[in-house]
């Protein structure tokens, strides 16, 4: 992410306010994804527009337009970001998060929590907070405390022999092999790989592959790929189904989804809702 100079010392540091805030302005994105690594303080990232990938010891969780990410503080994760990104970030002390989710997650943003998110990336840094930032930060604070879960994420198997499935489908997501034809490759009864996968994942084997193509969905579209080339390159069998897959799972069509700016009222259904279940 590029992030101003002044906020770049924060997210290691556990003096001053409680609550940092930082603007995000990526006009290409990375060149590489950043390697595993942790901070001291949490992150609660915000996605205006473009789309930021990271992935933790519980899962992938992609990041498109209306999505805010939870970090917890001490966390190890990757980061991704495919082309221009623009947002904002908030950094807690665990002190300010002890009684906030304790791994990873994506929320929902109420207009009030953007609001406030937005005035304190505003604020100077300071060694304390005045009576006035001290009551905003408590109403912050609630209001992520309270944001509803949204499940954009691709939880990952932990047996080696899923784990090996599920790593070749994220390389080859148009990969259209059977289940049958997947428990052969790795050593498994298809009833085994059916049920650990489930047990281990809590989705089923159909459901985690489409949620895993629908992600990479989300990386090629904000790339500029357009629908027919990123259905075919999924192994769709035609744009159409795409879009009806697609809308299915988020509520909207992609050219729609990608073309939203800003946090919804109501934001988009994840990667993992239950609609995409069905």
């Amino acid at each position: 992410m590029v992030v101003a100079d002044d906020a770049k010392a924060w997210f290691e540091r556990l003096d001053g306010l409680p609550v940092c805030g930082f603007r995000v302005d990526s006009r290409a994105g990375l060149e590489h994804e950043v390697d595993w690594h942790a901070h001291a303080r949490a992150q609660l990232i915000c996605v205006e527009s473009g789309l930021l990938t990271t992935r933790t010891r519980h899962g992938t969780w992609s990041l498109a337009s209306g999505s805010a990410g939870w970090m917890p503080p001490g966390e190890p994760h990757t980061v991704l970001i495919d082309g221009p990104l623009r947002g904002w970030g908030l950094l807690l002390t665990p002190d300010a998060c002890h009684d906030l989710a304790d791994q990873p997650c994506v929320i929902g943003i109420s207009d009030l929590l953007q609001a406030i998110a937005l005035r304190v990336c505003s604020w100077p840094r300071a060694s304390a907070a005045t009576p006035r930032q001290q009551h905003l930060l408590e109403v912050l604070l609630d209001e992520i405390r309270d944001a509803p879960r949204q499940r954009m994420h691709l939880p990952m198997p932990q047996d080696r022999r899923l784990l090996k499935i599920a790593s070749q489908l994220l390389a080859n997501p148009a990969d259209d092999r059977s289940l049958a034809a997947w428990a052969a490759w790795a050593g498994l009864s298809p009833r085994s790989l059916t049920r650990h996968f489930r047990d281990e994942t809590t989705l089923s084997f159909a459901q985690w592959r489409q949620q895993a193509r629908l992600a990479e969905a989300l990386r090629l579209l904000n790339e500029g790929r357009t629908v027919a080339d990123t259905a075919h390159a999924l192994g769709f069998s035609s744009a159409s189904a795409f879009v009806t897959v697609f809308r299915r799972h988020f509520g909207t069509p992609p050219g729609r989804y990608l073309a939203h700016n800003g946090p919804r009222q109501d934001p988009p259904r994840g990667l993992a809702s239950p609609a995409a279940s069905g």
